[in-house]
């Protein structure tokens, strides 16, 4: 008997920047970059992806610029470019997305590391009552010493040190969200006490530990989804144990599909260990997809994308997500055998060497070229067929339950998507028809459970809720 084939979970991966993975490309004259600011060009946007169907927005974001490359703290490469710089808040457009919207989901990034959680909590209980129940955080704990720097330290905090504060936070927000207000806290209008509230319902939540003291009660009453969906996109040793804890969709970059799997085994393997049903956890990669009505119009338009693009502002991008300086080497230097540049810089060539044409020299020039569209994800170009052949694969090779797409040119990447390829996957069963549940919460649409707005039983977030009848939250007594 066929294997049921997996049907895609697809979201749009954005930022509110003139360009997100895309340097240079606001000048392509197609491309509405420069309406980042704008809530008109949001709300749009989002009425496009839900008329296609998209599960959500994920948006990324950042709180510094990148200023490795020609540095140390030079902005000069990364102002031209637009190189996610400027860059706005993504949380405040979500309100005003979702009133135009039923059934789309949102996916806002933010930080452990610079964001109190108290604070955090409010905001995100504040979109997902405004969403009806349509928000996600995706929880980073942030990468760029600029960032660091404005927020009062010398230099980052270490990175595994990063995650044991994350992991706190995360039991802060799951005793605000779950455990502060009882699930019949709030009173029924025609309640004979005339209260809005019993206030034997809404509790402190008393926690001391050794990176926050947080007293409580939440300031927000429960919103449909009480926690937002939990996105988490770390890749190192940390950052998998810690998605495996705690997140329920996680984003992987990768350049080749069997390049990802082992994360992934790795993610699910650990996720299993700790008591979870390791399919609950959706895993979605990065991709760019330019696609068109032959391979030839495709590859075609990905030239005249490229053409638009800033080499300066890729390698900017460049140092900011790996530390390195690339100005410092020379013009013409092979990266895949440089014996001066880091081994980290030259394992990240060799995979985009892998999965691009032969007989290239990988040297400055050439990763510019590689990162000017979509970054350093993997680049898929072709007709609807070839594009879809390709998704298939990465399915069924690294596991994955979906892709968060990238764009070349905003919304030109995505309305090309909506015409040529979903037709093409929806006619093969890789993507739905409808949302599983419209009008329903992002976590309900995710999972495809129909009344599933709540942390599962067997998230460690759920020990903390305090449900009705109960005179306070069971872990309270150890239990």
């Amino acid at each position: 008997m066929a294997k049921a084939k997996k049907q895609l979970i697809i979201n749009a991966f954005a930022m509110q920047a003139p360009g997100h993975l895309n340097p240079g490309l606001f000048k392509y004259p197609k491309d509405e970059g420069r309406k980042y600011n704008s809530i008109q060009h949001w709300m749009s946007l989002a009425k496009e992806l839900e008329e296609a169907k998209f599960h959500a927005i994920f948006f990324a974001d950042v709180l510094g610029g990148y200023d490795v490359y020609k540095g140390p703290a030079n902005l000069e490469p990364t102002i031209p470019a637009a190189a996610q710089f400027p860059i706005n808040d993504p949380l405040y457009t979500i309100p005003a997305m979702a009133a135009v919207t039923e059934s789309i989901g949102f996916g806002v990034t933010a930080s452990t590391t610079y964001e109190a959680p108290y604070a955090l909590a409010r905001r995100f209980s504040t979109v997902d009552h405004l969403s009806n129940g349509r928000i996600a955080w995706n929880i980073v704990t942030s990468y760029l010493d600029s960032a660091a720097r404005n927020f009062s330290l010398n230099t980052q905090i270490e990175h595994d040190e990063r995650y044991r504060i994350a992991n706190e936070y995360m039991d802060v927000t799951y005793k605000l969200w779950e455990g502060s207000w009882r699930d019949d806290a709030v009173l029924p209008p025609d309640d004979p006490s005339g209260a809005y509230a019993d206030p034997k319902r809404v509790r402190e939540i008393h926690h001391k530990g050794k990176y926050f003291n947080v007293p409580g009660p939440h300031l927000c009453e429960p919103s449909r989804q009480r926690t937002p969906f939990l996105f988490q996109a770390g890749t190192s040793t940390a950052g998998r144990a810690f998605a495996a804890k705690h997140a329920e969709a996680i984003f992987l970059n990768g350049h080749t599909p069997e390049l990802v799997r082992p994360s992934v085994d790795s993610i699910r393997k650990q996720a299993e260990e700790l008591g979870r049903d390791p399919q609950s956890i959706k895993i979605v990669a990065g991709l760019l997809v330019v696609v068109a009505e032959t391979d030839e119009a495709a590859k075609e338009k990905y030239k005249q994308l490229a053409s638009y693009g800033d080499h300066e502002g890729a390698l900017a991008l460049f140092g900011g997500w790996s530390g390195y300086d690339l100005s410092k080497y020379g013009d013409d230097e092979d990266f895949r055998f440089s014996d001066t540049a880091p081994p980290a810089v030259r394992s990240m060539v060799n995979h985009w060497a892998s999965a691009s044409p032969q007989g290239l020299t990988w040297n400055k020039k050439t990763i510019a070229e590689w990162l000017i569209l979509g970054g350093n994800g993997a680049k898929v170009v072709g007709n609807p067929v070839t594009v879809a052949n390709e998704l298939e694969r990465w399915a069924e090779v690294s596991d994955v339950d979906g892709f968060n797409f990238s764009y070349a040119s905003v919304p030109e990447t995505f309305r090309d998507i909506v015409t040529l390829l979903l037709p093409e996957l929806r006619k093969r069963g890789l993507f739905w028809e409808d949302y599983a549940v419209p009008g329903g919460s992002l976590r309900e649409n995710y999972l495809g459970q129909k009344g599933q707005s709540r942390l599962s039983n067997t998230h460690p977030g759920a020990r903390y809720s305090w449900k009705a009848g109960e005179e306070v939250p069971t872990y309270i007594n150890g239990s």
